[in-house]
C-alpha cells in the first residue's frame, strides 16, 4: 500500500464500512453513543468546511483544548484535510502555558472543549491577537456569553453541511491535495528543562507509526480502545487516532476522567496503552482490596499469587512450564486471576503497553503474574510516538524491546541513543537552532543513555542529563529508584537526591488514599495532607517500605535518608510535566532547605508550607517536616 494521509484512510473506510460498523463511541448521560464510520466522516467534512468558510487556509494552525471526545477527533482531521495542522494544548494546562503554545504556534483557531477551557481563552485574548475564532464544543453554562469571539462547534458543522450541499465535491478535492510531507501537527513536548518545543509531525510520520505499530502486533477491525490519555500526548494520538485510522478499529471515550476505571470494564478493551502510573494505581488498588479482603480471598491471593509468578518466570525466560505448573496456573486461573482481570476490566486485552517513563520491574512482574502480558513501549514526541516496543513472545525486564520496522538506531560514542527512520519528526517549529541541534547527518540525537544489546534489544539507562554521580564517582539512575519506591502502595512519587552527594536521599509524597485508609484501619486520627504525612506513624510506615526497596538495590544505589513532602508534586505548581515527569531543577530549587536538611545534622525542619488549589489560590502555613534515616550512614 502507498503511503496515504489520515483523511485519506478516513474516506477509504468510509467507503468501505458506511454505516455498518461503529468507529467511535462515547458515553454521555450514562449512555454509549455509537458514530459509524461514514457519520465518522461527514462530521470531519462539515467541520472542515466550516472552518473554510471561516478562512482557514493550507499550513494554517488550530488549538485544540479539552477532554478526550469525538469532536476532538473531528477538529483534528478536519483541520489536516484543509492542510493545517492541530495544536494540543492539555485541558489542565495553565493560562500562561496556553497562551505560550497559541501564539508560539501562530493558531488562528482554537476549539475549546467546555467553558472551562473557553474562559481560558477569554481571559488571555488580549495577549492573543492572532485568534480569529473560538470555538466551543459543549456550550453548557454559557447561555449568556456574548463575545463576538465566541462560536459553537455545531454552528460551524450546520454552516459546513450547508456549504457541502452547494458543493458537494469540494471537502474530497480539498483532501486529496494533502501529500505525506505536509505537517499535520505541531506537538508540544514536556519541557522538563525549558519551553517546551513545537514538533513538526507529517502526514507521513502518522501513517508510517501505525503502519509499524501494526505490523509487529496485529490489530482486528473488531478490536477496541478506551482513549482516556490526553490527546496532546504523542503516545495517545499513536493509539487512539494514527493506529486506529489505519487498522478501523472502534475508538471510545469516557464518560469523564473520574469514571475511566469503570468505563474500562463496560467496554473490555482489547488494546491499552498507559503510562506508569495508571499501572502503579492499579497495582496499589488491588494491594489495597486484598488487604481489606475476606480471610479466605486473602487466603487465596497469598496462595496462587506465588504461581503467577513462577509462570511468569518460565514465560519470560522462554521455557515452557512442566505439567505441574500449568495445572496449578489453570487453577489460579479459576480462582483468582479471573476474578482479577474483570475486576480490572483487562479480560479482553490483546495487546497491552505501558510508555512515557520506565516501569518499575516490581509492577511489570505483577501484571505478568496476573496473566496480562504488559509489554514497554519507548518512544518521544519526535520519533512520532513508539519507536521502540517488546515483541510479545520476547519480554525482557530490563529492556524496552526492539526497534520497530522502518527506524533505524545506534549508539554514539558518548553513549546517546540516536535513530532515523520514516517516523522521524521534521523538526522544531520556529526553532532551526534547537533543530539543527537534534537532527545532526541525519540521525535524531534523543539525549538518552542506552545500550544495544547483540540480540537487539535496547537498553535505556536514563536521561543523559539525569544520571547521576555521588561524590566517589559511582554512578546510578535515579528513575530506576524511584520507580521501585512507587512501587509501594503508600508512596506516590518519589524525587531521589544524590549528584555529588555523599549518599543517596529521596523526597517522598505519600499516597494519601492508601495511607489515609491505613490510618483508619489503625485509628490514627488526621485531618490534611500536611498532617498525616508528617505523623511519626506515617513516618514509620513508609521507613519500612524504604527498607524494601533498599533490598533489591545495590550498595551504592540504597536510600539512606528521606523526607515526606507536605503536598503532593503538582504539574499546577510547575513541579511535574503534564506527563507527570519530574521537573528536576525546579524542584531541587523548591525545596532546597528540605535537600540540605537531608544532608544535615537537623532530625526536623520548620518550613513554611505553600499550599495551592486548583484554581490557584490556596494558603501559606508553618510545619514541621521531619528527616528519616533508614540506613547506617558510613
Amino acid at each position: 500500500m502507498d503511503i496515504l494521509t489520515l483523511p485519506a484512510l478516513l474516506h477509504q473506510h468510509a467507503q468501505t464500512y458506511g454505516d455498518t460498523k461503529v468507529a467511535i463511541r462515547e458515553k454521555e448521560f450514562g449512555i454509549w453513543q455509537s458514530v459509524t464510520w461514514r457519520g465518522y466522516y461527514e462530521n470531519v467534512r462539515d467541520f472542515a468546511l466550516g472552518l473554510h468558510l471561516l478562512g482557514f487556509k493550507p499550513g494554517d494552525k488550530l488549538s485544540y483544548a479539552g477532554d478526550n471526545r469525538p469532536e476532538g477527533l473531528y477538529a483534528e482531521l478536519a483541520v489536516q484535510s484543509l492542510g493545517g495542522a492541530i495544536v494540543g494544548i492539555y485541558p489542565d494546562s495553565h493560562l500562561d502555558q496556553v497562551e505560550y503554545i497559541i501564539n508560539h504556534s501562530d493558531s488562528t483557531f482554537v476549539v475549546a472543549g467546555d467553558q472551562e477551557q473557553a474562559d481560558k481563552i477569554l481571559d488571555i485574548k488580549e495577549k492573543c491577537p492572532l485568534v480569529q475564532q473560538v470555538i466551543v464544543d459543549d456550550p453548557k453554562g454559557m447561555r449568556r456569553y456574548d463575545d463576538p469571539l465566541l462560536t459553537f462547534f455545531k454552528d460551524i458543522q450546520k454552516q459546513g453541511r450547508g456549504l457541502h450541499q452547494k458543493e458537494p465535491h469540494l471537502f474530497e478535492e480539498m483532501w486529496r491535495k494533502v501529500t505525506p510531507e505536509d505537517v499535520g501537527m505541531i506537538n508540544y513536548t514536556s519541557g522538563t528543562t525549558g519551553l517546551p518545543k513545537g514538533s513538526m509531525i507529517t502526514q507521513k510520520n502518522m501513517y508510517c507509526v501505525a503502519r509499524a505499530q501494526d505490523t509487529v502486533d496485529a490489530a482486528k477491525d473488531s478490536f477496541e480502545y478506551l482513549s482516556f490519555l490526553p490527546f496532546p500526548w504523542i503516545g495517545e494520538q499513536e493509539f487512539g487516532v494514527y493506529w486506529s485510522l489505519y487498522k478501523a478499529f472502534t475508538v471510545n471515550f469516557p464518560e469523564k476522567v473520574e469514571t475511566v476505571q469503570e468505563n474500562i470494564r463496560e467496554i473490555g478493551p482489547h488494546i491499552m496503552l498507559a503510562p506508569p502510573r495508571i499501572w502503579e494505581r492499579m497495582c496499589s488498588d488491588i494491594q489495597v482490596k486484598i488487604q481489606d479482603a475476606a480471610w479466605i480471598k486473602r487466603f487465596v491471593y497469598n496462595l496462587f499469587q506465588p504461581v503467577g509468578y513462577r509462570i511468569a518466570d518460565f514465560k519470560l525466560n522462554k521455557q515452557r512450564p512442566p505439567l505441574g505448573w500449568r495445572i496449578l496456573n489453570q487453577l489460579a486461573y479459576l480462582l483468582l486471576f479471573r476474578a482479577l482481570k474483570n475486576y480490572l476490566g483487562l479480560a479482553r486485552l490483546r495487546h497491552v503497553y505501558t510508555g512515557g517513563a520506565p516501569l518499575g520491574p516490581e509492577i511489570f512482574n505483577l501484571f505478568q503474574a496476573l496473566g496480562i502480558n504488559i509489554k514497554q513501549a519507548y518512544g518521544m514526541t519526535e520519533q512520532t510516538a513508539a519507536s521502540i516496543i517488546h515483541r510479545t513472545d520476547d519480554i525482557r525486564l530490563d529492556t524496552v524491546g526492539k526497534p520497530l520496522p522502518g527506524v533505524e538506531f545506534k549508539v554514539s560514542d558518548s553513549g546517546e541513543l540516536l535513530s532515523k527512520g520514516d517516523t522521524i519528526f521534521k523538526g522544531y517549529y520556529k526553532d532551526p537552532e534547537a533543530t539543527k541541534e537534534a537532527l545532526r547527518d541525519g540521525w535524531f540525537h534523543s539525549g538518552d543513555a542506552a545500550l544495544i544489546e547483540d540480540d537487539g534489544h535496547i537498553i535505556i539507562i536514563d536521561r543523559m542529563s539525569d544520571v547521576m554521580k555521588l561524590g566517589d564517582g559511582s554512578k546510578f539512575s535515579p528513575q530506576l529508584i524511584e520507580n521501585k519506591l512507587r512501587f509501594s502502595p503508600y508512596i506516590l512519587d518519589a524525587v531521589v537526591i544524590g549528584q555529588e552527594r555523599p549518599f543517596i536521599t529521596a523526597m517522598i509524597a505519600i499516597d494519601m488514599g492508601n495511607v489515609g485508609k491505613w490510618a483508619e484501619n489503625n485509628q490514627i486520627p488526621y485531618t490534611t495532607f500536611t498532617d498525616i504525612s508528617q505523623k511519626e506513624e506515617t513516618y514509620e510506615l513508609v521507613a519500612q517500605e524504604v527498607k524494601k526497596t533498599n533490598e533489591s538495590l545495590p550498595k551504592v544505589a540504597k536510600v539512606k535518608k528521606f523526607v515526606l513532602l507536605y503536598k503532593e508534586l503538582d504539574p499546577d505548581d510547575d513541579e511535574l510535566t503534564r506527563t507527570r515527569k519530574v521537573r528536576r531543577r525546579f524542584v531541587a530549587e523548591r525545596y532546597k532547605d528540605l535537600i540540605e536538611a537531608l544532608y544535615g545534622e537537623e532530625e526536623t525542619l520548620d518550613v513554611e508550607a505553600d499550599i495551592r488549589y486548583r484554581d490557584g489560590k490556596g494558603f501559606k502555613m508553618k510545619t514541621v517536616v521531619r528527616v528519616k534515616q533508614v540506613e547506617p550512614i558510613e
